[in-house]
């Protein structure tokens, strides 16, 4: 039996991502949620899942917590199953597909990094559910959780490493 619910839990609900008493609206993958993730499905992973990281842009921000590591303009994360360093934060120069961290929008102006497939991936497993910005409100992502900026913002600032995040399985497809 999994332990209690703690408030420090991040719980995805039907309504958003309950937190320390906040209800947070947010975005999820445009392939609904997923017992079997893959990657490219664009879904989200149920289950239990832990806070991993936090990454921030410097140049956009100051650091939300001690924890944060700045993004620099060489930071990429492998999406590539062919990849060694798969769903691993990687540098340029780098010849496998992979995602730019440092992108012109705002989406990964602040990042935090689940415990998905990681830090010892399995291949075509799905790389990097992340906790992002989102375009505009209940706008699918690939797979990750999406907020807007503030709310993202107050998250970062109150999460700690390690905290679960609860996807369950039994939500309905979409949001």
């Amino acid at each position: 039996m999994p332990p209690a619910l703690s408030p420090r839990d991040l719980v995805l609900t039907p309504r958003g991502l309950r937190f320390m008493g906040r209800l947070l609206p947010c975005a999820i993958g445009k392939g609904g949620l997923t017992r079997s993730k893959r990657e490219g499905d664009g879904a989200t992973p149920v289950g239990v899942h832990r806070i991993a990281g936090m990454l921030y842009r410097p140049d956009r921000m100051l650091p939300p917590t001690d924890w944060a590591v700045p993004i620099g303009p060489s930071d990429l994360w492998s999406d590539d199953v062919k990849d060694p360093d798969y769903n691993l934060m990687v540098r340029t120069p780098h010849s496998y597909s992979h995602e730019r961290l440092r992108r012109a929008d705002p989406l990964y102006d602040l990042v935090l990094i689940t415990d998905w497939n990681w830090p010892r991936a399995t291949p075509k497993g799905g790389s990097a559910i992340f906790l992002h910005q989102w375009r505009r409100p209940g706008y699918p992502t690939e797979g990750c959780l999406a907020f807007s900026r503030p709310n993202l913002g107050w998250l970062a600032r109150h999460i700690r490493p390690g905290a679960r995040l609860i996807i369950p399985a039994g939500l309905a497809h979409g949001r």
